[in-house]
């Protein structure tokens, strides 16, 4: 068994009996996290066709990416669970494939409400993906790799935001926005289609396990994480964090075209920076993990993307997005990983249903970003959502990082939550 950094032993994790088989299954992992970021990203670029060609403001045409959000954040509290009970990869498979559904219709829509709905459904299907990822990883990984494999993992999401940004953006220009959500259904069918080869020919795949122990019910499960003190810092973390960070995200790409009219393509793959500042720490996330440990990482993240924004709210030429974006992206995943390593211990032994309440909160606390963005911005314009970024987010990063600087030092750290 692998200890955590307190020395308690982690004992919900399964040792894997091949390992290259394992990484095989973690990259195809990755990729379903790349279409479902792809998913996510895909529209922002699309915001001034949408508002164009729907006769709506950037504000309103802003509702295509908060429905994704809100959907993606509520399903949470049905995927955890399901893929608790039913096996997470299967879980994942399933969700994948049905992903379809919600590209084809959005390809499809005759109006900016079924459009929406269409959003909403994507996201309701794409929920599954990236959090129930996490968990089955960290079922398989023990604690003291896993922080670091799970950075690696996130390479894919990372890869998906740029792609979905550059998609957005290339297709708008060159077919309209129809394209870009075809080209999304073409990425589902592909990765669905490998997800399922593997989960056939792998009948153990989500094997787990049994500790001897009765399964808690889903509102014991809910009622056992937000006891605790220390889940409910993470997860006011999380949310928050997705608040201020994709909340003002969102909109660069509108406001690179609107300010200095650059074609949307090159809005799209100039934000791209974000994820390529991302890359930047994801693959070299062992040393940084190593060297600078789990509260510098945090406290650093939060800095780096006041940094971020402040170059955004400066700017006086559009070229200044590529530093600003790779500052944002790095510091974004150094915060965010960190944040993420802890949300997978708060509930090991329902770690399906701990990891995708965070990312519920994630994304609820996204939804709520955009949607607050957009009313301030058509009132009061984009530097005062960048302002705001700009100077909370350090200070999230730098509360995280004080109260795991003080959780450490505690005796039990984080064998209380085994």
């Amino acid at each position: 068994m692998s200890p955590n950094p307190n020395g308690a032993p982690d004992t919900s994790v399964a040792q894997p009996p091949d390992e290259g088989r394992l990484t095989r299954q973690i990259v195809l992992l990755s990729l379903a996290a790349f279409a479902s970021a792809v998913s996510a990203r895909i529209s922002d670029p699309l915001l001034p066709q949408l508002s164009l060609s729907f006769a709506i403001s950037t504000g309103e045409a802003a509702h295509a990416v908060s429905a994704f959000a809100l959907a993606y954040g509520l399903l949470q509290l049905c995927y955890g669970p399901l893929g608790d009970r039913y096996g997470k990869y299967r879980i994942i498979t399933f969700a994948t494939l049905a992903s379809l559904a919600g590209a084809l219709g959005s390809a499809l829509a005759a109006s900016f409400q079924w459009l929406v709905a269409a959003r909403l459904l994507s996201g309701a299907t794409a929920a599954a993906l990236i959090p129930l990822s996490m968990a089955w990883i960290a079922d398989k990984v023990p604690y003291e790799r896993r922080q670091h494999v799970l950075a690696y993992f996130l390479t894919g999401q990372i890869l998906g935001v740029i792609g979905g940004q550059m998609i957005g953006g290339i297709f708008a220009d060159l077919t309209g926005w129809r394209g870009a959500f075809w080209c999304q259904l073409a990425i589902y069918l592909v990765i669905g289609s490998l997800l399922a080869r593997e989960l056939r020919g792998t009948p153990t795949i989500d094997h787990h396990p049994d500790t001897g122990q009765p399964r808690p019910g889903f509102v014991a499960q809910l009622r056992t994480i937000l006891a605790d003190g220390w889940s409910r810092l993470i997860l006011a973390s999380v949310c928050a964090e997705g608040a201020l960070l994709f909340g003002a995200l969102a909109f660069i790409p509108a406001h690179l075209h609107q300010r200095y009219g650059i074609s949307l393509s090159l809005a799209g793959t100039a934000i791209g920076m974000f994820g390529i500042g991302g890359l930047g720490y994801t693959l070299f996330a062992k040393p940084f993990v190593q060297t600078l440990g789990e509260k510098r990482l945090a406290g650093g993240g939060g800095l780096f993307l006041g940094v971020a924004f402040l170059l955004l709210l400066w700017a006086d030429h559009w070229l200044w997005v590529l530093p600003a974006g790779s500052c944002a992206g790095f510091g974004y995943y150094m915060m965010h990983n960190t944040l993420q390593i802890n949300a997978t211990q708060m509930a090991p032994q329902a770690r399906g249903t701990a990891v995708s309440l965070f990312a519920s909160c994630f994304f609820f606390g996204q939804s709520l970003g955009v949607g607050f963005a957009s009313l301030v911005i058509d009132r009061y314009g984009v530097a005062a959502v960048f302002a705001s970024s700009a100077l909370l987010l350090p200070l999230i990063g730098l509360f995280f990082a004080r109260q795991l600087g003080h959780r450490h030092n505690r005796p039990e750290g984080y064998a209380r939550n085994m």
